[in-house]
Order: structure tokens, then C-alpha cells, then sequence
């Protein structure tokens, strides 16, 4: 006697379903990318669907700032023999990004969940997509730390000036007032960037920092566009994102200040980004059911290349070299500070 139909894994979440309403919720739950910081590109879209490590990405320079010349009625040129003034050429930079293929999976054996009276499954499917969303926000902050060690290490050539991107008012130890937030200490940071300061849109802190900028007074709060309920804090005009993953180092704290569009994010999909599988001896017989979850990721830092050799699947987040939070990871290609939309502010705080 054969036994009667089973609802399985498989039966619960239809692949192609799953994967658009997981990368959906990515999406939807990161602020970094609801905000002006990291903005979705099509063209980077395209690079990852296609084959390759890393992207070359070619952009034209800015015309020098040459001296111009004075018209006058002299005869000469080209049909008298006489010289030409020589023309002017333009310059170009191209920046490389990098791949980044990641997968996790998930597993619930079928007598835990009679014995908990709830399937633990769908509890995972219900999660997969934010837990991409702290994902990809652990890869912003893994570039972001690579980026600037390597904007504060002396420069091999004339790439940069060592610490351009960076004010660090921390000092020896703890002065209230002296080494801690401050509107004085940001608006130094911003002007960093010069005449381009107006360009900073937002603020990424850790929640101790956002508290002293509370206790300041220095927070206003604007209604979100898309749901008047939600406040969304700002400083100065500029947006403020809270998250506890920004760098922290016995008291010494990271705040991070970006123009609009300061990194690129490109999204593609793997060849299978979603699979359920049913093990049948899982759980000595019992049974196990495991969902499969893949994505693959580009967030590209603007006016800088990946300067590493790219493993197979990309690069980890980690510090070590050719992984995302190693300073030999990036190198800057734009000439001027003010092209590249970031800047840093290194404090104290009690």
C-alpha cells in the first residue's frame, strides 16, 4: 500500500516566488539603499549578469583647468605652413568593481517541528530576506572600512593625500566637549570636500554617537515621504542612519558622511538563486527539509577600483588581504577630493 501525498518544502515556497519577494524585502528594509547613500545601477545590473571576477567601469575626466588663449587676425595654420597652437586632449579614469557571489541555507528537521507544534521552515522563509538585508549592510560597512584605511595609508603614488577623507578630533582620552560629537567636528568633516560640502545628504552613526548628538539637541525629525507615521532623524539637514555595526574601538567611534549616490549597488541573479531540498534520512529517518538561498551583489565605492585579486565568488568582508576591509583592497582613480561624495569623523565619546 503506497503511501498517501505529503506536503513538502518544496510544495510551501515556489522558487522564482521566493527569491523576488526575498530580494524585495533586502531591499525594502535597508536604509542605507533607502537612502540617497547607495543608489541601484542598471549599468552595474548589466556587468554582473555577464561572465568575470571584476568590471571595468571607464569614465571621461574633467577638462584641465588650462590656461586659454588669445584670438587674434595673425595669418598662419595649416594652409601657410605655420605652426598650430597644439590642441588640448581629455583625460579618463576607470574605476574596476568587483563581484560578490554569497549563499547561506537552512535546515529544520521534520520532528522538531512536531514537536514544537509550528514548522521552523517557514519561520526561516519568512526571514531569509532581512537577513540578506543585515547582510548587505555588513558588505557597506566592509567596504566603507577598506576604503578608508586605505585613504589613511601613505599613498604609493599621487592617488590620494594620506587622510583627505578624514577629521579626528579623539585625541589621548575622553574630553567632553573636546573629543566628542559636535556640529563644529561634523561641519569640519564636510569641509573636507570644499565648495562641494552642500553635497552631503546623510550621516551613518553608532547609537552611542546619536545619543550624544540627542543629549546636543542637535536631532530634527522630518516625516518620511512614503509613511508620514515614521520620523526619519536628520542633522543639519542631512539625514542620520543608526547602526550598531559602525566601527567602534575602546571608546574611539566612526561616523561616516556621504553625498547622493556615493556607492553604486548592482544585483543579479545566480543561476539558481533558490532551491528546496528534502532529505529523507535526516534526523536518523525522520526526515529534514533545507532551503538554499543565493545572491550575488556589487557595491561599488564612487571614484575608486578594486585594487585586489578577486577569489572565486569575490571577496569576504573581512580585513585580510584581497577581502573587502583591507586597505590594499582599494586604490583611488578620481584626481580631486571633492569628486569622491565621503568623509569620516573619528570621536571620543564617554
Amino acid at each position: 500500500m503506497s503511501a498517501g501525498p505529503t506536503t513538502q518544502l518544496a510544495d510551501v515556497i515556489v522558487p522564482t516566488r521566493f527569491t523576488a519577494y526575498s530580494q524585495q524585502v533586502t531591499e525594502a528594509k535597508a536604509r542605507l539603499i533607502q537612502s540617497r547613500v547607495m543608489t541601484r545601477d542598471p549599468s552595474i545590473d548589466a556587468l554582473l549578469a555577464g561572465g568575470g571576477s571584476t568590471f571595468h567601469i571607464p569614465s571621461f575626466k574633467d577638462l584641465d583647468n588650462d590656461a586659454d588663449r588669445v584670438s587674434n587676425d595673425t595669418t598662419g595654420g595649416h594652409f601657410t605652413g605655420a605652426s598650430n597652437p597644439d590642441p588640448l586632449k581629455i583625460g579618463t579614469s576607470e574605476e574596476l568593481a568587483v563581484r560578490l557571489a554569497r549563499n547561506n541555507s537552512w535546515s529544520s528537521m521534520d520532528l522538531t517541528a512536531e514537536m514544537a507544534g509550528a514548522d521552523p521552515m517557514q519561520a526561516i522563509g519568512n526571514r531569509v530576506g532581512f537577513y540578506w538585508s543585515r547582510r548587505l549592510q555588513a558588505v557597506f560597512i566592509a567596504t566603507m572600512t577598506g576604503v578608508f584605511a586605505d585613504n589613511a595609508a601613505a599613498p604609493a603614488g599621487t592617488e590620494h593625500v594620506q587622510n583627505d577623507l578624514t577629521v579626528d578630533i579623539k585625541g589621548a582620552s575622553y574630553s567632553a566637549g573636546v573629543t566628542d560629537f559636535s556640529a563644529e567636528a561634523f561641519i569640519d568633516a564636510c569641509t573636507t570636500m570644499g565648495d562641494s560640502a552642500q553635497d552631503i545628504v546623510a550621516v551613518c552613526v553608532h547609537s552611542v554617537v546619536y545619543s550624544r548628538m540627542q543629549k546636543n539637541n542637535l536631532i530634527d525629525f522630518i516625516p518620511d515621504s512614503n509613511n508620514p507615521n515614521v520620523q526619519i532623524p536628520t542633522f543639519l539637514g542631512r539625514e542620520v542612519i543608526v547602526d550598531d555595526s559602525m566601527p567602534v574601538s575602546s571608546g574611539v567611534y566612526e561616523s561616516w558622511l556621504f553625498g547622493a549616490g556615493a556607492l553604486r549597488l548592482g544585483v543579479s541573479s545566480p543561476k539558481v538563486p533558490t532551491e528546496v531540498s528534502r532529505i529523507a534520512s535526516g534526523g536518523n529517518g525522520g526526515g529534514q527539509d533545507v532551503l538554499y538561498n543565493r545572491v550575488t551583489w556589487c557595491i561599488h565605492p564612487g571614484g575608486h577600483k578594486y585594487a585586489g585579486t578577486a577569489p572565486i565568488g569575490g571577496p569576504t568582508n573581512a580585513s585580510t588581504s584581497n577581502n573587502l576591509a583591507n586597505a590594499g583592497s582599494w586604490q583611488r582613480v578620481y584626481p580631486e577630493r571633492k569628486q569622491i561624495k565621503i568623509a569620516r569623523l573619528i570621536t571620543r565619546e564617554a
